[in-house]
């Protein structure tokens, strides 16, 4: 048997963190067994479901890397071969018309949770004749599901599980307006598509005992059911805004890498003995649903931003200078130059190794492309002391030795520097700290050496005559 398995999310509202851990066991699972992965987009609330979210989710998956097999499935346009599928059910006994009106649903589900019951439909329709219908009530279309025994669902991440069948009603499959409910429209796709496996949030687990009762009624093999737990906080409450971003789109704007989210996602709720660092190519080879947790996960964004720091340090610089340029550009357009390119890609190496996102990459640089004169850090400013302190005066003297030097290159610069502290009978510090200052506005940076090279003569002598004595 093919493997085959699905995301299929409803198009409501971007895609979030739990949706994205779902897709990303969908694909690893396909491709560890080398077989189909689809996304078929759960759009049959037509009012709630919108362009902007169908872009968000395709925007999500491709950012993480999910590519689907075939072409996207629209629930919605497959709405006539749920009709059909409901119409044979009801053709063969499987399913009735039941003509309740709003207000009797209402008074039945208040009677229900005034006697302490389970507020389910009561079946009243069921074996009623349709020539007892009330006039000027469209009726209903609901599944007969079995009334006695049980449902079993042998889950491969929960284990055998099962519910008394009374604990279940007669759920609609077609609305009285003639349109399909997504429990019955899921049922359906799932058998044409050929969905070997669904792997979902276990919020799902109620849905897959209907969905069950209703692939037998059609004859149908149901998929193998895996319900994986839901994603919680550091503090164990379920994951909410309070926790950070929520939405996939969201990371990428924080300057996280879609590795660092693949593996971080990958994390939450599946392992591989001890191992944290697990890139896609050995998740593809380890994954399986026997090691996928059954409690539930915790999201912790101080794991992510360290964890995108290996990822960082680990990638080409020529994959992050084009990020860096950018998010550069959104505030200082003269990044946008060749000039500032260069700077960037001169500092790069060093930059990376000490940045946990994207975003903290891209500020540590913006020295580079800053106008002058540049704004100053309160820490900054006490390095360089006030107009005619002795820090700005050797800092004048050494943008004189600075002019003249040969050639601009690290090796060069720092052997210009030390001479002159030599010179200056100082120790290092006390030049390389204000000397940081003036070009950085900060007193952190890459090496100095690295930043005056990295600047160039002509900007570096700029900027210490405008801090200079």
């Amino acid at each position: 048997m093919s493997v085959v398995t699905r995301f299929a999310p409803s198009p409501t509202g971007m895609l979030h963190l739990g949706g994205a851990r779902t897709a990303l066991f969908n694909w690893l699972y396909a491709r560890h067994h080398g077989g189909t992965f689809r996304l078929r987009l759960e759009d049959t609330d037509r009012k709630r479901s919108t362009p902007e979210a169908i872009a968000a989710i395709e925007g999500g998956l491709r950012w993480l890397g999910l590519d689907w097999d075939g072409e996207i499935v629209r629930q919605s346009e497959r709405r006539q071969r749920h009709v059909e599928v409901a119409q044979a059910l009801l053709a063969s006994g499987g399913a009735y018309r039941c003509y309740c009106t709003p207000e009797e649903l209402k008074a039945m589900r208040a009677e229900a949770r005034a006697q302490g019951r389970a507020a389910l439909y009561d079946g009243r329709w069921r074996d009623r004749d349709p020539a007892d219908a009330p006039p000027g009530v469209d009726p209903v279309i609901r599944f007969r599901a079995p009334r006695e025994g049980e449902t079993i669902i042998s889950d491969l991440v929960q284990r055998n599980i099962k519910i008394d069948n009374t604990a279940l009603d007669d759920m609609v499959l077609l609305r009285a307006d003639g349109t399909p409910t997504y429990m019955h429209s899921v049922v359906v796709d799932d058998h044409d598509m050929g969905i070997t496996h669904a792997i979902r949030g276990d919020d799902h687990l109620t849905n897959a005992f209907r969905q069950t009762q209703l692939f037998r009624a059609l004859g149908w093999e149901p998929p193998a059911y895996a319900h994986i737990p839901l994603i919680h906080g550091p503090d164990g409450a379920k994951l909410s805004k309070r926790h950070g971003a929520v939405a996939v789109g969201a990371y990428a704007e924080l300057g996280i890498l879609p590795a660092a989210m693949r593996n971080a996602l990958l994390r939450l709720g599946w392992s591989h003995g001890d191992d944290e660092i697990i890139d896609t190519a050995q998740a593809i080879a380890w994954f399986d649903l026997d090691a996928v947790n059954r409690g539930a996960a915790r999201f912790d964004m101080e794991k992510l931003q360290s964890l995108n720091g290996h990822y960082i340090r680990e990638s080409a610089d020529s994959d992050l200078l084009a990020d860096v340029v950018q998010r550069l550009a959104v505030q200082h357009p003269a990044a946008a130059t060749d000039q500032a390119r260069r700077r960037v890609e001169a500092l790069l190496p060093e930059a990376k190794a000490r940045a946990k996102t994207l975003v903290e990459l891209a500020d540590n640089l913006s020295f580079l492309v800053c106008d002058r004169p540049l704004a100053m850090t309160p820490k900054a400013a006490r390095l360089l002391g006030d107009d005619g302190s002795e820090a700005r005066a050797r800092l004048g003297r050494l943008r004189a030795t600075l002019q003249d030097s040969a050639a601009w290159n690290e090796s060069n610069l720092e052997e210009a520097v030390r001479g002159f502290v030599e010179d200056e009978d100082v120790k290092l510090g006390a030049i390389a700290q204000p000397l940081r200052a003036a070009l950085t506005g900060s007193h952190a940076s890459p090496g100095i050496f690295a930043v005056m090279a990295a600047l160039g003569r002509e900007e570096t002598v700029a900027r210490l005559a405008d801090a200079g004595d």
